[in-house]
């Protein structure tokens, strides 16, 4: 620990030591499969996670506080697949003058009001990660970005470009029981947007608060974040490409104080760039998408919040189109009781789409057992008639998972 300080403090001129923050945690996570079934080719046999985690977060300003850095790493042990790996889950470096807050390296970023329904959040997600059971964390991913955020009273602005692009991590195969279109390729290829100028993706959010309301709009050029897939045969055996078309998103949020909860509305554009008239199959439909949700304390220590969130593509999507339906609805509810004086957290989240008549549920019981070691333990529960829809894809793949965390 000495030494990792005093080599922050050489990189870092003007950092006295008290001002140099540690902070970390060591976890072990498992999931195992309750449905009896296994993947075809996959690894882990019973067990969709299980390894161990070892967090560190280095923090650090100068005595002025105009430049800062942080770091936040995992060193981890998958023992699925007996494999040691590291994760940079975020690192930059940091100047804050006056309105301006500049920063530069990886960074996680969060926008719009949704609870695991995103309109504008349009920054990649770790959906493997998170129906494995690992804690709500890790659902997202950093992004290697310059970002800068101007802060006053009529305006807030903030603006991120990402030279670097970086996809949303689906549920694999190899972990998960999944539907796939293309199971009987045996060749895959994925081509990532190449890192260049042209290609720098620019996200813009600029908010503000009138008439109890705190607006915000939003604008995106880049990529889909999903992959979209193509069969490339050229005479020979059948292969299958991933590609991630171009994509624009215009949008705008509003959340305020409403009836003793909050009330928050989302609405966002999708426009995608290569295919605007929805002609060749592989690639997503450009379409509306929209949230309403609703938050409100019932008693002591308990919330519930309720969001219904829709989808509606702008064509009836062709044959082997990516976008299997032309509307997609969904409600979903979360309830959260604290009890004990907040040692133990009750939470279900449950998601249910009508025009696609799927289903996912999450239980969890938390308990805070010291003031420095939890538990957890809950369950990823899908169903659904058909194999396209998202959760109906996931219908094979119940699990249960406990988590153990002692923050160092």
């Amino acid at each position: 620990m000495r030494w990792g300080a005093l080599c922050l403090l050489l990189l870092w001129p003007g950092c006295a030591p008290g001002e140099v923050q540690f902070h970390g945690f060591v976890m072990g996570n498992v999931a195992v499969r309750t449905t009896g079934e296994r993947p075809p080719h996959g690894e882990g046999g019973v067990f969709v996670l299980g390894e161990e985690r070892l967090r560190l977060d280095v923090s650090g300003a100068t005595a002025t506080g105009r430049m800062l850095f942080l770091a936040k790493g995992d060193l981890f042990h998958d023992a699925v697949s007996n494999r040691v790996e590291g994760d940079v889950r975020e690192a930059y470096a940091g100047f804050r003058g006056g309105p301006l807050d500049l920063r530069l390296g990886r960074q996680i970023v969060t926008w719009g009001v949704g609870d695991l329904f995103f309109v504008n959040d349009v920054f990649p997600k770790d959906w493997e990660s998170f129906f494995s059971g690992r804690p709500m964390e890790y659902l997202k991913r950093g992004v290697d970005a310059a970002r800068v955020q101007y802060s006053s009273r009529p305006v807030n602005l903030d603006l991120i470009a990402t030279p670097f692009f970086r996809a949303d991590a689906l549920p694999s195969p190899r972990r998960f029981l999944l539907y796939d279109p293309f199971a009987g390729v045996a060749s895959r290829e994925e081509r990532k947007p190449p890192a260049r100028a042209a290609n720098t993706e620019v996200a813009l959010r600029v908010s503000r608060r009138a008439a109890g309301f705190d607006l915000s709009f939003y604008g995106y050029r880049g990529f889909w974040r999903t992959p979209a897939v193509a069969a490339s045969g050229d005479g020979g055996a059948p292969s299958a490409v991933q590609f991630y078309p171009r994509l624009v998103v215009w949008g705008a949020s509003a959340q305020r104080n409403w009836l003793a909860g909050v009330i928050s509305l989302e609405a966002g554009r999708y426009d995608s760039r290569d295919d605007r008239r929805g002609a060749n199959p592989p690639i997503p439909n450009s379409e509306w998408r929209m949230l309403a949700g609703y938050q409100r304390q019932l008693a002591a220590d308990l919330t519930a919040n309720v969001q219904v969130y829709s989808e509606v593509v702008d064509r009836p999507p062709r044959s082997g189109a990516a976008n299997p339906d032309r509307f997609r609805g969904i409600a979903s509810f979360r309830l959260t009781q604290f009890v004990a004086y907040q040692n133990w957290r009750l939470s279900v989240f449950l998601a249910y789409s009508p025009t696609a008549d799927d289903f996912f549920a999450q239980p969890e019981i938390w308990r805070r057992l010291t003031n420095r070691f939890s538990v957890a333990a809950g369950a990823n529960i899908f169903s659904g008639r058909r194999e396209t829809p998202f959760f109906g894809r996931m219908r094979k793949s119940d699990n249960v998972y406990v988590t153990a965390r002692m923050d160092l």
